[in-house]
């Protein structure tokens, strides 16, 4: 019964935010859509899966996970930078680099401006790095990226499309990033705070119900654009993959620079190199509709692409930082 009470309780929370959420996605999308008809996978099933995936990662916060803001701010700062600075300016050379088109540059500085996730949270804890740093960093960044993301993203569709490009409301998309990120991580850390033996019965359960829609999210944003990722594979898959690799160097390095340890350095260039998917497909479908018989904006898919071959990248990565942490 007790733990029926605290699920209700986490139940009720969640469908609060999605109330307040769904509203604003679609009027974000509706300014870009040319049809009458509302996507209800745009408009509500991203929006709400996002929203969720976020929730639980606030599920598994506290207020002391912080402190290591003002205990170490060398270690954090170094990994706010690589995240909000660095991944974007090298995503945007290498868009240009790649002479990515313009739809598919701009996905690839969405992905650049993402935060980190709880993807990045586990990885971190499996391959012996620092934990409590690697959430200190999501959290952060989840909630710096409500400005720098619309900013940057706005910046690379005048640069990329040009003329092309759909008109976003800055102001607007940032309202609605913060209301699909920010809250829902606030929802979650108020219920460990107030209900902490109620979200330590949940937070598992949770955890996976968000690691599942995450792999239908990315599945989904490759098969509703697979004709188009073929035309760009050539171009798109070996960008994805130098910017996961680059990021992973420069993560590492930059740490071992400033003299951090080894399993700060871990967590520095894991937050680096692995991004959010699932708020980069989302903001895709936000500032651009679908095209006629697809699922998902075309936008979305360098972030698909990358929840795919991240993997593939990264494990090469852990197999040498676990070894190293056993050594």
């Amino acid at each position: 019964m007790i733990y029926m009470t605290g699920a209700s309780k986490v139940l009720i929370a969640c469908i609060l935010t999605i109330v307040v959420l769904s509203p604003i996605a679609t009027a974000q999308d509706s300014d870009t859509s040319s049809s009458e008809e509302s996507n209800i996978i745009i408009d509500v099933v991203l929006p709400i899966s996002l929203a969720y995936i976020m929730f639980s990662l606030g599920l598994g916060l506290k207020v002391s996970d912080f402190s290591l803001i003002l205990s170490d701010p060398k270690a954090f700062a170094v990994g706010l930078g690589n995240q909000t600075i660095v991944l974007p300016i090298v995503g945007f050379g290498i868009a240009n680099i790649f002479d990515l088109s313009g739809e598919m540059a701009v996905g690839l500085m969405i992905l650049a401006c993402c935060p980190g996730g709880v993807t990045s949270n586990i990885l971190t804890k499996f391959s012996g790095g620092d934990t409590a740093l690697s959430i200190s960093y999501t959290a952060v960044v989840s909630v710096v990226s409500v400005i720098t993301l619309p900013i940057i993203v706005g910046f690379s569709m005048n640069h990329f499309m040009g003329a092309t490009s759909p008109d976003i409301d800055i102001l607007e998309l940032g309202i609605t990033m913060f209301l699909l990120t920010s809250v829902p991580v606030m929802i979650g850390m108020l219920i460990r705070r107030y209900l902490e033996s109620k979200a330590d019965r949940i937070e598992s359960l949770v955890g996976k119900i968000a690691a599942g829609l995450f792999m239908i999210i990315v599945i989904a944003a490759i098969a509703s654009e697979f004709d188009t990722l073929m035309d760009n594979i050539g171009t798109l898959g070996p960008a994805v993959l130098v910017l996961n690799i680059l990021m992973l160097g420069i993560g590492w390095k930059s740490a071992t620079i400033l003299d951090l340890e080894n399993d700060q350095a871990t967590t520095v260039s894991i937050e680096s190199g692995i991004q959010n998917a699932t708020v980069g497909i989302t903001v895709g479908g936000l500032i651009l509709a679908p095209k006629a018989g697809a699922t998902l904006s075309v936008l979305s898919l360098p972030s698909g692409v990358y929840g795919v071959l991240m993997y593939i990248v990264i494990a090469p990565f852990l197999y040498w930082r676990i070894n190293a942490s056993r050594a």
